[in-house]
């Protein structure tokens, strides 16, 4: 019911505003009455409402009207003065709104035709229409004047003038074009709550329209829930602004569910499909984008050459040149013209792709099609090229038509291609002959290249020749090039001097980084924050912490920054020669100099710290992260806690895996790992399962290492029982037990005096081709003499009888095997047995003979 009252108040309105308009259109006595719904149409050949000129359709004009018209035009595209104003009040009250839109369509200057406006604006009893209200947002769209524009849609309001349902449109449109979407939502929703206009399907394409190139897929829907309220259908120019709406927000599947229904409607065309396809490509959809290209037969569509140019772009921008190529091969086949950017992004890719072949196909075809290459298309070819063949066949077709720039261009690029070939000597002589040096070589014997005109070579040239040698391994032939430019005035570059200063760093020729380093400062070039770090790296690989302190300070004079990779470098090498002091003092000297060092170099000293038994003095520096304004990270407060359970000191360690999960960092496998180690070995079983209880809580699944430190600490804490159901769960789980975890659970339940059940697990070992180690044998030997079962206990001594391993035996396991054979050899039911070993020269390095007898 509240529908119907709408619609029928909806035509009360229209008919009300059909009347005002008809009176509107009335220009004078002689103005014919002029039909506000020819004003606008709708193309057939487009998918986006489309306006004709105004012009086409305004009725002639009487003699004076024209004379008025002419004498406007006049005065206001000539220089507007005071001598103007009483012809302009004279004419003021003679316009209409049909001279006015004569008038707006002979001003070809924006600034001009708002001047007009402005002045027709203000004239008594004169009002704009909607037609002179189009021609003018028409000519500000055109010239973007967007300020204007937004007091336009100020004045449409304001003066509550009637619009026809296509004339808005119209309007709405031009907004959409500039961008103006709220403006243009704003104004319909006036037009139409006002009863100033009855908008129609028109209208609502158009807001469709202007709403899509803001991708604002919410308000779309909105406006598309309103037309089906109307009950009116959606056709292609509603559909194709909503699909265009879907596909630059990323909503395949929307934007797939309306071209299907599109397709089904049969208002799929060119335009319609380049949408999809073009959006597919930008967002990365390839396979999606060319699959639709393979349909396009059965949909009766042929592409466009822009659209397949722009998605072989977005294919090539994906990194999918094999889908690039096909489409291209498609192109051939409807016949269309390749042009240069086509050709230029497919070599380029192709080249950097070290698709060599497939780049010198599609050069060559550019060449027989008549398609001229530019310099970079050139240069990027030859600098991937593995035959030089290739590489002479493009130089001599193309050396003799590049202007000077461009031949220097293409020198660098053979420069280039024959480095990334390994032809570093062939380069190396290239440069030389060309720049008048000695090359140690016969440049026509080791260079195929002939130029009837040698280029002088530039900068550039000498960093592509210096910067190979460098990389291989030449730095004395890359030194003496670089002496040599100063023979020729050849500049030199702050890229050459890093280059060099880098290379000699990772050699350790620090000596000679100083001397170009002082050599640069005393130039023009100003050492950058990569040429003190080069010398800082060295610095640091070679444990050098008061060089490596001074070069900080220089650094900070200049206003650079310490790479965190270098110092962190320095404090783990301290570290590991058992300097963490020294590390740690390094670190202070640094904040000292105004730098605060990463969390990652704290993290690296306080492991150190611990190692050297320096716990207190560890956990100083840890407390010192905060308070210079870092958070310590999960790695961090692993060492730590790791570092505390160690000591045990657990208590503590369980503190800080509150304190982290305070800051909101998640305990890793790690953290749980350490503290379950930590209550194991403190005899605390229960606060250990706790934190196993703990970890799947906070979804952190418990790995190998945690099962096996839980069986070992349940079976010290004599509870072989649960050990043996944790070593089942840890399976059904899916987590294999280790080597480790049998052994670790064999020695437990040797010492819960449970022999023959470890013997069982002794032989899953077996079966699964894991060896234990030498104490596993001689734990379960001890617990079989120990239960009384000395026949058993000498089965398991005899496997481990040729275990080359015992030999290394020493302190408690080699003490406990010797007791175990003197046991056993005083056992009247094993002494034979065993004697019978040791005279075969068994064991030998546990008992001597004389202990024997």
């Amino acid at each position: 019911m509240a529908v119907f009252c709408r619609i029928k108040r909806s035509h009360f309105l229209f008919s009300k505003s059909l009347k005002q308009l008809r009176n509107l259109y009335i220009q004078n006595n002689n103005t014919q009455i002029q039909n506000p719904f020819t004003k606008l149409n709708l193309s057939p050949f487009s998918s986006t409402p489309t306006c004709p000129k105004p012009q086409n359709f305004l009725p002639p004009l009487s003699v004076e009207d024209s004379r008025i018209v002419d004498k406007l035009v006049h005065i206001f595209t000539k220089r507007l003065d005071t001598s103007k104003s009483q012809e302009l009040d004279e004419l003021g009250p003679k316009i209409t709104t049909l001279i006015v839109e004569f008038v707006l369509k002979r001003l070809k200057s924006w600034r001009i035709a708002q001047l007009f406006y402005n002045w027709a604006k203000n004239q008594s009893d004169f009002s704009h229409n909607c037609h002179t209200y189009n021609l003018m947002v028409e000519c500000l769209s055109g010239a973007r004047q967007i300020d204007s524009m937004r007091m336009l849609v100020n004045d449409v309001i304001k003066f509550q003038c009637y619009f026809t349902p296509r004339a808005l449109g119209f309007f709405i449109r031009c907004l959409g074009n500039q961008g103006l979407v709220k403006e243009a939502n704003e104004l319909f929703d006036h037009m139409q709550k006002s009863g100033l206009c009855v908008p129609n399907s028109f209208s609502y394409n158009c807001l469709l329209d202007a709403i899509s190139k803001a991708d604002d897929v919410g308000l779309i829907e909105l406006r598309l829930k309103e037309m089906n309220s109307y009950g009116w259908q959606l056709d292609k120019y509603a559909l194709t602004p909503t699909l265009r709406c879907y596909c630059n927000a990323g909503m395949f599947e929307n934007a797939l569910v309306v071209f299907n229904e599109m397709r089904e409607k049969g208002l799929v065309d060119a335009h319609v499909l380049s949408i999809l396809l073009v959006s597919f490509s930008k967002w990365g959809k390839v396979d999606k984008a060319f699959e639709l290209v393979e349909r396009i037969e059965d949909l009766n569509i042929s592409l466009n050459e822009k659209t397949c140019f722009v998605l072989i772009h977005g294919f090539v921008r994906e990194g999918r040149t094999d889908k690039a190529l096909q489409l291209l091969d498609k192109m051939r086949k409807m016949g269309f013209v390749l042009d240069i950017s086509v050709y230029g992004v497919l070599i380029e890719e192709l080249s950097r792709n070290s698709e060599t072949e497939k780049a010198m196909q599609l050069y060559e075809e550019m060449n027989d099609s008549g398609v001229r290459p530019d310099i970079k298309i050139l240069t990027e070819l030859i600098s991937c090229v593995r035959d030089e063949r290739d590489m002479i066949q493009i130089v001599e077709e193309r050396y003799e038509s590049l202007d000077l720039k461009d031949r220097i261009s293409l020198y660098n690029a053979v420069l280039k291609g024959l480095i990334n070939n390994g032809s570093t000597d062939k380069a190396h002589h290239l440069l030389c002959a060309s720049s008048g040096l000695e090359s140690g070589g016969d440049f026509n014997k080791d260079n195929p290249f002939f130029m009837k005109e040698l280029v002088c070579p530039d900068t550039i040239s000498f960093e592509i020749v210096i910067d190979g040698l460098c990389r291989a391994d030449r730095l004395e032939m890359a030194l003496s090039l670089f002496r040599d430019m100063d023979h020729i005035g050849c500049k030199r570059s702050v890229l050459l001097y890093n280059n060099l200063i880098d290379y000699l760093s990772r050699s350790g020729r620090l000596d000679e980084c100083y001397e170009l380093l002082n050599e640069m400062k005393q130039s023009v070039f100003q050492p950058t924050h990569y040429t003190y770090n080069s010398i800082f790296g060295c610095l640091c690989r070679q444990g050098d912490d008061a060089g490596a302190l001074a070069m900080v300070r220089e650094m900070r004079v200049h206003g650079h920054q310490p790479w965190i990779k270098y110092y962190t470098l320095l404090m783990q090498k301290l570290c590991k020669d058992g300097q963490a002091v020294k590390a740690s003092n390094f670190l202070a000297d640094m904040v000292q100099e105004g730098f605060l060092p990463d969390v990652v170099g704290y993290s690296a000293v306080i492991d150190g710290l611990i190692k050297i038994k320096q716990l207190d003095k560890a956990l100083y520096l840890f407390r010192e992260i905060s308070a210079r304004g870092y958070c310590p990270d999960v790695v961090a407060y692993n060492i730590m806690i790791n570092g505390l359970c160690k000591a045990k000191r657990v208590l503590e360690a369980q503190g800080l895996v509150d304190e982290m999960m305070d800051k909101g960092l998640i305990p890793s496998i790690v953290t749980y790992n350490s503290l379950i180690d930590g209550w194991c070995k403190n005899g605390d079983i229960d606060r250990a399962i706790l934190n196993l209880t703990r970890m799947t809580e906070k979804e952190r699944e418990p790995n190998v290492i945690t099962y096996t430190t839980l069986i070992d600490g349940l079976c010290n804490a004599g509870k072989p029982n649960d050990a043996m159901r944790l070593l089942v769960e840890m399976e059904s789980k899916g987590c294999p037990p280790s080597r480790v975890t049998f052994m670790a659970l064999i020695s437990g339940l040797c010492k819960c005096e449970k022999p023959d059940i470890a013997l069982i697990y002794l032989q899953e070992m077996e079966r699964k081709e894991m060896k234990p180690d030498p104490y596993v044998y001689i734990a379960l030997t001890k617990a079989f003499i120990n239960n009384s079962n000395p026949n058993e206990a000498f089965n398991v001594l005899e496997m481990v009888v040729h275990d080359e391993s015992l030999q290394d035996l020493n302190g408690k396991d080699l003490s406990t095997l010797k007791e175990a054979i003197l046991s056993l050899l005083a056992d009247p039911r094993t002494s034979s047995n065993v004697k019978n070993l040791l005279e075969e020269g068994h064991f030998t390095a546990v008992c001597s003979i004389s202990e024997i007898r």
